[in-house]
């Protein structure tokens, strides 16, 4: 079995677990294939895995059998930029608090990885969302999980995204910014933002105007068949467009467009997990804390 490995920063209190992860996967002979990255963050620990191959982002994942993601939800969706469209099932290995992507607790690292072996799994496909502009922003990786962000910088004024839908003009947003969030990002930035909770395999995107000056402008609702567009005026020369957690600034000129991503995330499932259980205990719904 070949395995990818990737995680952006450890600490001493996670370092156990990816030296679990490490030795549970080298016991059972897989090949083993570390981000650049990440193998030098590990190394700081030293934790030196017995040959290790290492990989860029440039790099293609087609080949490997699984890519774990070694941290939280922000380091699962970094891991989708190395596998792209080779489309590697995705195992998100949560180091910290409970997330809605990373769901196996580090308590369970043998536990899922005996169950790889044992093919006892399903897969979890996600929608990205793909940005395309007249100049490359993102170094090819220009798709994202989560959202797409148009945003104003630092502490300036307010902007004005005027959107369209299918070329139709849709609507001027007076606001510090606008989201453009799939189903599976409606947990994220765009539900602090006001918007609504869309189960992961509804097929839409949600429209989520980021502090608007006029309070009857909401979140709205698209199909993710339809093709997103702006165009961005304000008092700033410079505003920051966002994938994710990657984000870039861009003057008035730029062209931007959002669709669906031509390839799907792949997560992998194990038996058990519920998305509304994630749902009730990350929200903490059901709760009195009243007393």
């Amino acid at each position: 079995m070949k395995v990818a490995l990737h995680g952006k920063s450890i600490s001493k209190e996670t370092c156990p677990y990816i030296k679990q992860v490490i030795e549970e996967l080298q016991q059972r002979n897989a090949e083993l294939y570390t981000s650049q990255s990440f193998l030098k963050e590990i190394r700081k620990y030293n934790i030196k895995p017995d040959k290790v191959e290492t990989f860029s982002r440039q790099d293609s994942l087609a080949g490997m059998d699984f890519a774990f993601s070694l941290g939280g939800d922000g380091t699962l969706l970094d891991t989708i930029t190395y596998v792209g469209e080779a489309e590697v099932p995705l195992v998100g290995i949560n180091t910290g608090r409970l997330g809605f992507l990373a769901t196996t607790p580090k308590e369970k690292i043998k536990t899922v990885i005996d169950a790889l072996y044992q093919s006892y799994y399903s897969y979890d496909y996600r929608s990205l969302i793909r940005l395309d502009t007249d100049r490359d922003l993102f170094e090819g990786k220009n798709f994202g999980l989560n959202e797409f962000s148009i945003l104003k910088k630092d502490t300036s004024s307010m902007i004005v995204v005027h959107a369209f839908i299918d070329g139709e003009f849709l609507n001027s947003y007076w606001a510090d910014g606008l989201i453009i969030s799939t189903p599976t990002g409606s947990t994220g930035y765009s539900l602090s933002c006001g918007g609504p909770l869309v189960l992961p395999h509804s097929n839409n995107f949600i429209v989520t105007p980021v502090s608007p000056h006029n309070l009857y402008v909401r979140p709205m609702v698209v199909s993710d068949n339809s093709v997103l567009s702006f165009e961005i005026e304000g008092r700033s020369k410079n505003f920051l467009v966002a994938l994710d957690s990657r984000s870039r600034s861009v003057d008035a000129s730029i062209q931007l467009a959002v669709r669906k991503e031509n390839f799907r995330a792949k997560l992998v499932k194990l038996s058990g997990y519920n998305f509304f259980d994630t749902l009730r205990q990350k929200l903490n719904w059901g709760l009195d804390n009243r007393n």
